[in-house]
């Protein structure tokens, strides 16, 4: 099965397309890429019939531009004409060696030698291998640096932020700071309307501190995670071993067992697992690199804003975070070892 590319555009109720559409097909023009997309197809502002709203609904996606690859594995979803341009169109970009050419034998030596190179080394290593096929998650201190390395690596990558919905003011500012200081597009992934409209409908807008973090995690966090990654080889995160009592055995690159992406593998890179706390900040201030303001007012480890509080002293730098639950039961689900 040859590779099918389809782009889905919206038109708005008065007629117009969607101002996101047209910038993403002008960006397309200005790099010769447009002839190279198989389908374009429409979803009608209030016509849940039209072909473009169906697809919209099947995959999960509640706003336009988004693409889709599909080919003999499966289809791949992408709500960033940048990620999608660098994924399937421009060789320019593509993974020199994909993940599904290594062996189980093969990674598990990768494994041990990347335990051994510095987290810049290990970001130029997977990047030099995946290019923009592998995904950097970001959102917090370690990921910034995690970020910078990246620029200055000279290969290509992708960055993705999942926006919950419920994230401080200081959070989005810091997004913007990053994005304007590295000349990046930073791909804000939103939960799908659908599931969390039901979920507020049935339990409020604070339901986890009655029942658990778990189902609101899963609905703004996790499956928006999930659609990112099915469009990847790897991603990259900014876990330390020492962050917390579900982190102390983190490696430096793993098999995610927990997601699906487009290879038969999905990697998952920690190249900053062996930092200590301390390491990241003296790196963050070496560099220059910009950091989130909270910051500066007692949060260490900084999530959702009715789920962060500022860390008191003597306490640990996750304290702050679902801080009326158990500490061996705070992951939001993204690192899970399955």
């Amino acid at each position: 099965m040859t590779k099918t590319l389809t782009m889905v555009k919206k038109r708005l109720a008065n007629g117009a397309q969607c101002p996101k559409c047209v910038q993403a097909q002008e960006l397309l023009d200005r790099r010769g890429l447009s002839a190279r997309i198989d389908r374009v197809v429409w979803a009608h502002e209030g016509d849940p019939a039209s072909e473009g709203m169906r697809l919209g609904a099947e995959h999960r996606v509640d706003h336009a531009p988004f693409f889709l690859a599909t080919d003999a594995s499966g289809t791949r979803v992408y709500t960033s004409v940048v990620a999608f341009m660098k994924a399937e169109l421009d060789p320019d970009t593509t993974a020199p060696t994909p993940a599904a050419a290594l062996t189980e034998a093969e990674l598990a030596e990768e494994a041990r030698s990347l335990e051994a190179l510095s987290p810049p080394q290990v970001v130029a290593r997977a990047l030099a291998r995946h290019g923009a096929g592998c995904r950097i998650a970001f959102s917090g201190a370690e990921d910034v640096a995690v970020v910078d390395m990246a620029a200055r690596s000279g290969h290509p990558f992708s960055v993705f932020c999942l926006d919950t919905g419920r994230l401080h003011p200081e959070t989005y500012r810091f997004i913007d700071k990053v994005r304007a200081r590295y000349r990046i597009e930073i791909d804000i992934v939103s939960p799908a309307f659908a599931p969390l409209e039901a979920l507020v409908r049935a339990k409020g807008l604070f339901s986890f501190y009655e029942d658990g973090h778990g189902e609101c995690c899963g609905v703004r966090k996790v499956e928006p995670l999930r659609r990112v990654l099915s469009g990847a080889d790897a991603w990259m995160t900014g876990q330390r071993r020492d962050q917390s009592p579900t982190r102390t055995d983190v490696p430096v690159l793993q098999v995610d067992r927990g997601f699906t992406g487009r290879a038969p593998a999905l990697l998952k890179y920690n190249p900053v697992a062996r930092w200590s706390l301390a390491e990241t900040w003296d790196y963050l201030r070496a560099n220059d690199v910009p950091t989130n303001e909270l910051h500066e007012r007692g949060f260490i480890s900084i999530g959702c804003e009715p789920c962060t509080r500022a860390v008191r002293p003597g306490e640990h730098e996750r304290a702050g975070r679902w801080w009326w639950e158990e500490s061996t039961k705070r992951e939001c689900g993204l690192h899970v070892a399955k």
